[in-house]
């Protein structure tokens, strides 16, 4: 029971300091709003997609030719993601939403092998 508490102080306190992030969205920035959700759930599936890939690669279940076509698309997805968010004036980081005490929808590691 203490343990319950605790965790909903801590939320509450998190919630009170303002470090939880959330898509603000009203009238005037709705479609901005709902890009930047759309675009991060079709960013998680792409790079979900991506990890698989790499899997079956380093399994040797894949020929040299699917290779090629998988990472192409991969390459060719990402670029019209990047491309969708500057349309709506949203950078790449901003579609790594904040899930609360969830974390955020992808991890640091993640994001700074993609700087690479």
């Amino acid at each position: 029971m203490e343990q319950a508490i605790a965790g909903l102080n801590q939320e509450l306190a998190s919630l009170s300091s303002g470090t939880t992030q959330r898509i603000d969205c009203n009238s005037e920035n709705i479609e901005q709003g709902l890009a930047r959700l759309v675009l991060s759930l079709i960013e998680l599936l792409r790079r979900l997609l991506e990890r698989q890939a790499i899997r079956r690669m380093e399994g040797g279940r894949l020929a040299d030719a699917q290779i090629e076509e998988m990472g192409l698309a991969l390459m060719k997805l990402e670029q019209k993601i990047r491309e969708l968010a500057a349309q709506f004036g949203l950078r790449p980081e901003e579609l790594n939403l904040d899930l609360g005490p969830l974390g955020h929808l992808w991890t640091e590691e993640q994001n700074q092998r993609k700087s690479k």
